[in-house]
């Protein structure tokens, strides 16, 4: 893979000429009092590097003579390695990671100017690191405050995800294998856990059998907090409590997905806990699967992102004109967005490093981003009425029978130059 980092720096640096890019790694979080979460790096960081350390910075600088790529990492220290574990250090990081230069953390604000110094602008994100951020802005300031004596410095700064994401959109044959890796262990615990369940068991014994498959077949673990939501427990998007018994009669909603070498596969099925649907929850899954069906006939390359969208809206919402959910004019019902009380999210969003992946939607107001090749993206509609549902303005009460129903199918999907790839199939719907 270091060929692969090593490639993606060059592209990098060739989009920012004679800037200077900063990046910074996570930072440790703390779970409760001095006991730390497990350290998961910043996927930019990650991407450039690969490096999988914290208090680490990198810094491309294309137009320096000598040192175009340059890490800051933490030194090797014996001592604190014994409770917290073992660090790569100056050395080693030149020699694995590919840096013409490495230096400690420690040394960054005295060897950072000259990096910059000779910059037109400088590529950095400000993140949630406050204390970093103001890091970068004192030597910016700095470099500004004394430009008239050296003619030269950097006289903007630039958010580095504008120049950066476009490049993570787009997978490489790398992180194809790597994304097929974390779907595939996805799909097993799916189908798993579908067989798995039954009345009388417990969300939260479900979501042990789906974790255990992630790890057990070499996963990081879930790409995010996994949801099993039983009952109208599925009507809450985000659902994690996880701790409700299962009874026969109502459905089971699971969206969960493995992390695999930092890739994140997204699934989401909705199934009859007793293995039968009752006649209310067949109609609104029908429905669901319908919209979903139609709106990844438009996932081709060349078509408009908000076009898949739009598919699985006009499905739903024609559909529970049927029931009576809703009643107008479908045009109008859509234009006001009388259907949000019973879906209220969009219809995907890009996946690979992050569950929500980088890359933009939208440019300017009417501008949607058009799909290409090598792009991967949820595809996923759904109807929540919860019991307490209130409708829109105008529109009808629900009658009993529906409330109470969540459904949400999503798959993985790759566009590829003649359609897409469903890599998520492998689960029945």
């Amino acid at each position: 893979m270091q060929a692969e980092y090593r490639q993606r720096r060059e592209q990098l640096m060739a989009k920012i000429g004679n800037s200077t890019a900063i990046f910074r790694s996570a930072t440790t979080a703390v779970m409760h009092n001095d006991v730390e979460y497990n350290f998961r790096q910043d996927s930019d960081f990650f991407y450039l590097t690969g490096f999988n350390e914290p208090e680490a910075v990198v810094v491309l600088a294309p137009h320096h003579s000598e040192h175009r790529f340059v890490l800051f990492v933490q030194p090797k220290d014996p001592e604190k390695e014994t409770w917290t574990g073992y660090r790569v250090g100056v050395e080693a990081a030149k020699e694995l990671y590919g840096a013409d230069e490495a230096y400690s953390i420690a040394e960054l604000n005295e060897k950072l100017p000259k990096y910059l110094e000779k910059a037109d602008r400088i590529y950095y994100h400000l993140g949630r690191d406050e204390k970093f951020n103001n890091t970068i802005l004192k030597h910016w300031r700095g470099l500004i405050a004394t430009y008239g004596k050296r003619g030269t410095g950097p006289i903007a700064i630039e958010d580095s995800n504008f120049v950066l994401h476009p490049m993570r959109l787009v997978k490489s044959q790398a992180e194809l294998e790597l994304m097929r890796k974390a779907i595939n262990i996805s799909v097993e615990a799916h189908n798993h856990a579908r067989e798995f369940t039954q009345p009388g068991r417990y969300e939260y014994e479900i979501q042990a059998e789906i974790e255990h498959i992630f790890r057990l077949r070499g996963g990081v673990g879930p790409a995010y907090p996994s949801i099993v939501a039983s009952g109208a427990n599925a009507c809450v998007l985000h659902y994690i409590e996880n701790d409700r018994q299962m009874q026969d009669n109502e459905l089971l909603l699971i969206d969960a997905g493995c992390c695999y070498g930092y890739y994140n596969g997204d699934i989401t099925r909705t199934f009859p806990v007793g293995g039968k649907f009752t006649p209310e929850q067949k109609t609104i899954y029908d429905l669901v699967l319908s919209a979903q069906l139609q709106a990844l006939a438009q996932v081709q390359p060349g078509n408009s992102w908000n076009l898949i969208h739009d598919t699985a809206v006009r499905v739903l919402v024609e559909g529970m004109l049927d029931l009576g959910i809703l009643q107008g004019n479908i045009d109008e019902l859509i234009k006001e967005e009388k259907y949000k009380p019973y879906y209220m999210h969009r219809t995907g969003h890009w996946l690979g490093l992050d569950v929500h992946d980088a890359g933009m939607y939208k440019q300017g107001e009417e501008t949607w981003q058009i799909l290409q090749p090598g792009q991967i993206l949820t595809v996923e509609p759904g109807i929540y009425i919860a019991p307490n549902v209130k409708p829109a303005e105008g529109q009808p009460e629900v009658d009993n029978r529906w409330r109470g129903i969540g459904i949400r199918i999503e798959d993985n999907v790759l566009v590829t130059e003649s359609g897409h790839e469903v890599l998520t199939a492998g689960v029945p719907k």
